[in-house]
């Protein structure tokens, strides 16, 4: 008696399918599940006992074997119970195969034969779409997988998708004695409320910076003493941020189911905003691991990574930075596995200005000055500093300042400014694209829309100002003759890299949009090159 059912493997977000072989022969009583699996695999063995047991059917007193095929890719994780238990009954009669010959499986069994929600099923389900097949899987990850597109599996008119709360259920309906309902894809429902912008006092230079790094998605750092309000600007920073649009989402959500993060199979359009530790190991950050698992870079994607006490952290976990802050992804190599996730976030950061962080405060002067400052901001690399747009000084805030009445100005006055800036950047680039004959990206506004693997992986497509290169800043952020001039003497005096050239230009186009200007001129550049600080060890030396 044999079965085959199709499962996946997973390596980053990137889906390999694997068949789950049974063979059930002759011989010595055993249970042997081959094929490189690790140790979740092997444990299946235990949990499809119970799982069975708990239906009221025995495995046969014969030789089965479980063959995880290609036996070459290492098979990790417990999602492999299900197809290895549906394997069994396929081979021993009780569900018909053809039943299953459509459709890829995952879910993890509980010893009473339930099913429990199992990590990465959306790029499993996006992956079954594209090659015209449905998916099996938890009810608690029917949400996530209907995103798909897939549709008719609840109802018998084709491959869709069949979500089932336990494997009791999951056999009555393969056998046509009970009829799940399809699964909804859904949006989450965010409810938290923002901070508002609107509760600091004073600080009108640092607001007027993170306007501009929310509309153009701009790096920013934040440099000041204890207690200026560094970190409650960032927190407000993803209250001045536009939802995420369709294709942003998918690929957000995609990284947090991979991740074991996607709760109740709900995407959100809110961006995602991490604020590890300083004390996060560089494998927490990066990516890494003895699975490979996504870092908080990615799971930062299309979203915010805030870094407060900057110079804290690790020096090799802030290096390894470099590589997603140019290009948008990381590639964890370890000796066994070599992935690749997108990384496409925004940097803001915030450090004091020396150890004691008393630099510069006239009323109480830092007693090393001015090698304390050196040695303290001296932990950043250049660079690294390279790649950071926007550096802005938060002075402390005065007893003036927070003896006076609440701004006028909220969030979301910020947040519309925002919005319009953006919104632009959305149209310029959708004309620049088709100039350049080149696809637009597919609207996924819902799960109808016939979700691609490939398409979903567009993680280089610029979508703000930050992400311009090339011949499209060339051709976006070209400033006029005076501009120009500006920039190539202040190049000259301040020995901007090519890639501090190419950054002042962006932050430029951004401050063009938010003054509605459709060149970028003479001032923008100016204020662009006010904000661009490479070292704060140089300031601090003139």
């Amino acid at each position: 008696m044999q079965a085959r059912i199709r499962t996946v493997a997973f390596q980053g977000i990137d889906v390999l399918p694997v068949d789950v072989q049974v063979s059930i022969a002759p011989g010595m009583v055993a249970f042997g599940v081959v094929g490189l699996a690790d140790k979740a695999v092997g444990e299946s063995r235990e949990r499809v006992r119970a799982a069975l047991r708990a239906l009221g059917l025995a495995l046969p007193p014969q030789r089965i074997t479980v063959n995880l095929s290609p036996a070459d890719l290492a098979k990790e994780g417990s999602h492999y119970d299900l197809p290895i238990a549906l394997g069994l009954l396929v081979a021993i009669g009780v569900v018909p195969a053809e039943c299953l010959a459509g459709y890829a499986v995952l879910g993890e069994l509980a010893l009473d034969g339930s099913l429990t929600r199992v990590a990465g099923v959306l790029p499993a389900a996006i992956a079954a779409a594209s090659g015209g097949r449905g998916i099996v899987c938890p009810a608690g990850c029917g949400g996530e997988a209907a995103w798909a597109g897939l549709d008719g599996g609840a109802t018998g008119e084709g491959p869709g998708v069949i979500a089932a709360p336990s494997l009791l259920a999951l056999v009555n309906h393969l056998r046509g004695t009970q009829s799940l309902a399809a699964p909804e894809a859904k949006l989450a429902l965010d409810e938290t409320a923002y901070p508002d912008l609107s509760d600091i006092k004073g600080q009108e230079s640092a607001k007027r910076v993170l306007e501009i790094a929310a509309a153009g998605g701009h790096n920013l750092l934040m440099i000041g003493p204890p207690g200026s309000g560094k970190s409650m600007l960032a927190a407000r920073l993803p209250g001045l941020l536009p939802p995420l649009e369709p294709e942003e989402a998918l690929e957000s959500s995609m990284v947090r189911s991979v991740a074991g993060e996607l709760a109740g199979g709900r995407l959100s359009r809110r961006r995602p905003f991490r604020d590890p530790h300083h004390t996060a190991t560089q494998q927490a950050l990066i990516g890494g691991g003895l699975r490979a698992r996504p870092g908080e870079v990615s799971l930062a994607h299309h979203g915010v990574l805030f870094l407060d006490e900057l110079p804290e952290f690790n020096r090799a976990a802030l290096e390894a930075l470099r590589q997603p802050l140019e290009t948008g992804r990381v590639s964890v190599a370890r000796a066994n596995a070599h992935v690749t996730y997108p990384a496409r976030f925004q940097l803001i950061a915030a450090m004091n200005p020396c150890r004691c962080g008393q630099l510069g405060t006239p009323e109480r002067a830092c007693g090393r000055a001015p090698r304390c400052g050196a040695d303290y901001q001296g932990k950043l690399s250049g660079p690294l500093l390279d790649r950071i747009d926007l550096c802005i000084d938060v002075p402390a805030v005065s007893a003036a300042d927070l003896a006076l009445p609440p701004p006028a100005e909220s969030s979301a006055d910020v947040a519309a400014r925002v919005g319009a800036a953006r919104a632009v950047q959305r149209d310029r680039l959708a004309r620049a694209r088709r100039r350049a004959s080149l696809a637009p990206a597919s609207a996924l506004a819902d799960p109808d829309a016939g979700l691609l693997a490939d398409r979903a992986r567009d993680w280089g497509q610029p979508r703000c100002n930050a992400d311009l290169d090339g011949a499209l800043l060339k051709e976006l952020a070209d400033p006029d003759a005076e501009g120009r001039a500006l920039l190539q003497r202040a190049a000259e005096r301040l020995g901007l890299s090519a890639r501090a050239w190419h950054r002042t230009l962006r932050v430029a186009r951004t401050l063009a949009d938010l003054d509605g200007a459709d060149t970028v001129r003479r001032l923008h550049i100016a204020e662009a090159l006010a904000y661009r600080r490479p070292q704060p060890r140089q300031a601090l030396a003139a």
